[in-house]
């Protein structure tokens, strides 16, 4: 098995200069286009939100439902998903001169060392000017003591910008009975009311660990995935656990824990050789794949932890496609998305599948599609 388990206690230095991360798709994403509300709130079903599918052979598109999911795969298609469950990742802090935070869980190291990310009380903005040893006092007697920042400068791309922290957690009560009674799921500025944690979790959720849900399996329904099974569509499962999405410009993504069961690794080598598409369920799908898969696409077992930033340059291996939300103007999740769409065609290959994202997102802003995690969806076939 692949086992990157080792990658998280590497000092941070030692890892390699990153491209540019930022994609050069740009593009204005106006204010009424981000989905401030779950689609339940809409008088939505989950599966009822849109879902636009573009085709890499000749560059169409088609809008249709998300529940019209099947009807856009093949028998013997397969559909992997991630199970990774959502935290009540955000935390109300103070620091000792009583001065209010927000503290962000982001993932998990060895040790029981956490990565948080500091925020203003509001969550909006983050915090840069937190100290080496510096205890923040969380609700219950509980505290959360800096440690040291979690990325180097090198990484950074840029000075001051400590918001990451490698952090200790002395909580009062059991980790999981804390985030229910204390924690809530994150959010930013565009969701403006406080939602339950429920409306964060996907229906097929088996194992909490992620600081932010993995927002393109959200909607999905028991009635849906029957659905997809009985039309002979194959759905197989693997974990990452994300961390905090708020990434700073031009920041890499940071390092997460994965696992890919045996049985996952071989129906995606399976579909391949039988000629079907393995589809992935969003960019935390990808990166778990292509971390466990040979140049010659060849898909392994694996669990560990994983930096891998994927981009048109390294290519994708393990995917023939992919579903997935609306990304932001400057996402390092649109380089990913480039990098499949340049799988479609020599002329593709040619421009790094810039121009069919062009086409894809020109096409969602004509047609007023809702962008973040409780927004609209995207098929890339």
């Amino acid at each position: 098995m692949f086992d990157a388990t080792t990658a998280a206690l590497e000092p941070l230095d030692t890892f390699p200069d990153y491209p540019e991360a930022t994609s050069p798709l740009h593009f204005e994403l106006p204010e009424e286009l981000e989905a401030g509300e779950p689609p339940e709130a809409r008088g939505l079903r989950r599966d009822e939100v849109r879902l636009m599918v573009s085709y890499l052979d000749d560059d169409s598109v088609v809008h249709s439902r998300f529940g019209d999911l099947p009807a856009f795969l093949r028998a013997g298609d397969t559909l992997v998903v991630n199970t990774s469950g959502t935290m009540n990742a955000a935390l109300p802090a103070e620091r000792r001169d009583g001065t209010p935070l927000t503290v962000h869980l982001s993932t998990h190291l060895p040790a029981d060392l956490w990565v948080v990310e500091l925020r203003t009380s509001s969550g909006d903005e983050p915090v840069l000017d937190g100290k080496p040893g510096q205890v923040l006092a969380l609700p219950d007697g509980a505290s959360i003591v800096l440690q040291t920042p979690y990325l180097s400068e090198k990484r950074q791309r840029g000075e001051g910008s400590n918001r990451l922290w490698i952090s200790t957690l002395n909580l009062s009560i059991s980790f999981n009975d804390y985030l229910d009674r204390y924690g809530s799921p994150i959010r930013y500025r565009y969701v403006r009311e406080s939602w339950p944690a429920s409306y964060y979790q996907t229906v097929y959720a088996t194992e909490v660990g992620s600081a932010e849900m993995p927002s393109a399996g959200r909607a999905f329904t028991p009635d849906l995935i029957t659905r997809l099974v009985a039309k002979g569509v194959r759905v197989v499962p693997l974990i990452l656990h994300t961390g905090v999405a708020s990434l700073e410009d031009d920041e890499p993504p940071y390092e997460e824990f994965y696992r890919v069961p045996p049985e996952t690794a071989e129906a995606v080598n399976t579909a391949h050789t039988a000629g079907r598409s393995v589809v992935a369920v969003g960019t935390t799908v990808v990166r778990a794949l292509e971390t466990v898969t040979d140049r010659d696409g060849s898909t392994h077992p694996g669990k560990g932890w994983t930096d891998l930033f994927i981009t048109p340059e390294r290519g994708v291996r393990s995917v023939d496609a992919m579903l997935t939300g609306l990304h932001e103007p400057r996402s390092t999740h649109l380089s990913m998305l480039q990098a499949l769409a340049g799988r479609g065609s020599v002329r593709h290959l040619a421009t790094s599948g810039t121009e069919h994202l062009e086409v894809a997102y020109s096409e969602a802003l004509k047609e007023e599609y809702l962008w973040h995690e409780f927004g609209d969806l995207h098929l890339i076939l």
